[in-house]
């Protein structure tokens, strides 16, 4: 499942600091996608995060990556 996501530092602070657990955005398909936000901690930058990203599961829908696949 891909989708792109932009969040600013600030923004992600929240995420980081437990405010909010998950994030919440659409695929490139149309589905509502909903994923710990733990998840993006690698590509957190000194902007925040932005690209585009492929969620990988399992065959019981369980998360087992993230990749960032594109700017």
């Amino acid at each position: 499942m891909r989708f792109r996501i932009e969040i600013s530092a600030e923004k992600y602070l929240l995420y980081y600091n437990g405010s909010a657990r998950n994030v919440i955005t659409r695929s490139f398909d149309g589905r509502r996608v909903q994923f710990p936000a733990s998840s993006l901690r690698p590509f957190v930058t000194h902007k925040g995060i932005s690209g585009t990203f492929e969620l990988r599961f399992d065959q019981n829908n369980k998360l087992i990556e993230l990749v960032r696949i594109g700017d």
